[in-house]
């Protein structure tokens, strides 16, 4: 037996409860990996209250996590029991001492990567490695905006951008926040509770604005993003922290300078082996160069995952938080 958190019900963390389940032997493509540690995400929290919706009800949750092998399919051939793995692509099940995946959804980890390391960094430096480097191909002395800047995602996102030469200017929350963001590569920051972003970057670009925003707040910022872009700009929204974006009129693009808008998701990028281990490749290559380092603000007891949404939900939390089992 193992403990797992699973829910029966959306709602708020209240539904989330923590059982013994018995896991199931893999499937012939299938491993069982024994976590060793679990990555908390905002998109856990838009299944837990249904914005997303799960294959099924009860569900587990949580994508993300790092750990051993403990039972391969009889189809595997490239892992073996006690290889060291993460993986941050789901499916569904990861808040559990046991997950089974298919083998197709891990990656092999480096000795020099802790599971903590990989726990905390796999889905957000894999999202920052396809918005940064494929979704739009940021260059060395380009100026972008990316809301929510001391963030799990938003700190990794100002490190690889510094790595790039690329001047990131992030939306923060408070003057703590603009420092942590500053101190991990940001060019610039905007305090949202107290400047205007859009005046402050038309001050920050001598009026030029960015060819790129980056924004996963949602329906707090959409307006304000667009009217940060260059024309013919790229508003990248790729999360809904304040809730989804809706009643679009893309006649508004037009009389904003002929925008763009896309909503990527990491799935549609990473959606072979191949390619997530490519991305993940780049993505540790960094982590040993030393350009990017795993800022853990908060590690929970895999028994109180409820208490670490609240915290990620109001805001509370800085850089990464992991569950432990």
């Amino acid at each position: 037996m193992a403990k797992r958190i699973q829910f029966s019900r959306h709602g708020g963390t209240d539904v989330l409860e923590l059982i013994d389940s018995q896991p199931a032997a893999p499937g012939p493509l299938e491993v069982r990996v024994r976590n060793r540690a679990i990555g908390l995400n905002f998109i856990d929290t838009y299944y837990r209250s249904g914005l997303y919706q799960p294959p099924s009800l009860p569900s587990g949750l949580g994508c993300e996590g790092a750990g051993e092998v403990e039972a391969v399919g009889s189809a595997v051939t490239h892992l073996q029991v006690g290889d060291r793995v993460a993986y941050g692509t789901g499916p569904l099940g990861a808040y559990a001492e046991l997950h089974v995946l298919p083998a197709q959804h891990l990656v092999r980890l480096p000795d020099a990567v802790s599971f903590e390391q990989a726990a905390a960094l796999m889905l957000k430096g894999l999202t920052v490695q396809y918005l940064l480097r494929q979704t739009y191909r940021a260059e060395a002395g380009q100026t972008i905006l990316w809301h929510a800047a001391a963030g799990g995602v938003g700190l990794i996102a100002c490190q690889w951008a510094r790595a790039l030469g690329v001047k990131l200017i992030g939306t923060v929350s408070s003057p703590e926040k603009a420092a942590l963001a500053k101190a991990n590569g940001a060019w610039a920051t905007i305090d949202y509770s107290r400047e205007d972003v859009v005046q402050r970057v038309l001050e920050l670009t001598g009026g030029a604005k960015c060819p790129v925003v980056y924004d996963s707040v949602g329906k707090d910022t959409w307006e304000r993003s667009l009217d940060c872009l260059a024309p013919r700009g790229l508003l990248v929204s790729f999360g809904n922290a304040s809730g989804a974006v809706t009643g679009v009129n893309l006649g508004v693009l037009a009389q904003k300078g002929s925008l763009y808008v896309t909503r990527p998701t990491l799935g549609n990028y990473a959606s072979n082996a191949e390619h997530l281990q490519a991305m993940a490749d780049e993505l540790f290559a960094l982590l040993a160069s030393g350009a990017l380092q795993v800022e853990i603000g908060q590690r929970y007891a895999l028994a109180d995952a409820a208490k670490a949404q609240e915290a990620l939900s109001s805001r509370q939390t800085t850089g990464s938080t992991i569950l432990l089992p």
